[in-house]
């Protein structure tokens, strides 16, 4: 090769040699760009947090609580009643009678698909939520016959006479059980259930949308209003304690 392609050659080469890559000027609001919004993101959490929207209707958070779940069972309560029923057959010639004991289980719930805003009512001054619920109601009992024991008596029961006599134990079984839990002892109970579960199920949303420090009063269709200064309070600052844990 001679001198003067030589020399070219290095001509064309040296620019690449001296060449420095170009660095793109970065924009001077960037920073303070990316430090206003980080800013508004905390504005934004601590106005939803704390902010007065925060605080919304308490009335329609408590129904927004009670749509979860139509129906609440707030009460069990099991029965063994012991029962006896009698057969005749071919004109009183054939007589036998049976013994059961059925287990029987009953249950109480309240009806919440009937509560609306007509049964609510939110004093702003002393920070109470009255509450008026359905009358509660009791299940068909629930005979656990694989459980139940049974004495027969006579000197020939036929199929049918058996069938017979089962079928009329449990209906009778049914009765019982269902008048057992009536009875006012256990009516009292399950109310008081549902008091406490109601309380509980209102003060822990209405805690979470910023209502701390509310009683919450629950009575039935029917009850007269209950007195300031009822257990109704302390139940729902327990139920605000557990909701703080």
């Amino acid at each position: 090769m001679s001198d003067d392609q030589t020399e070219t050659a290095v001509e064309h080469e040296a620019p690449v040699k001296d060449a420095k890559p170009v660095k793109k000027a970065r924009p001077p609001f960037l920073p303070w760009f990316l430090v206003i919004l980080l800013l508004a993101a905390i504005a934004w959490i601590g106005w939803r947090t704390y902010g007065p929207n925060r605080m919304g209707d308490p009335i329609g958070t408590t129904l927004v609580s009670f749509e979860k779940q139509n129906r609440l069972v707030v009460f069990t309560a099991e029965f063994a009643p012991v029962v006896a029923s009698k057969d005749s057959r071919f004109f009183g010639a054939l007589q036998s009678r049976q013994i059961a004991v059925i287990p029987a289980r009953v249950d109480y719930s309240v009806d919440l698909s009937k509560m609306d805003r007509s049964r609510l009512s939110w004093n702003a001054e002393t920070q109470t939520m009255d509450v008026r619920l359905p009358a509660l109601e009791l299940s068909k009992p629930n005979l656990d016959e694989a459980r139940a024991k049974y004495m027969r008596e006579g000197l020939w029961i036929t199929r049918d006479a058996e069938d017979d006599l089962s079928r009329n134990n449990t209906q009778i079984a049914e009765r019982e059980a269902l008048d057992s839990a009536r009875s006012p002892a256990l009516m009292e109970l399950a109310r008081a259930s549902a008091r406490a579960a109601v309380q509980q199920n209102i003060a822990v949303p209405l805690a979470a949308a910023g209502y701390r420090g509310i009683t919450v009063e629950v009575s039935f269709d029917g009850d007269t209003p209950r007195k300031p200064g009822s257990p109704a309070k302390a139940a729902t600052k327990a139920a605000e304690k557990t909701s703080t844990r």
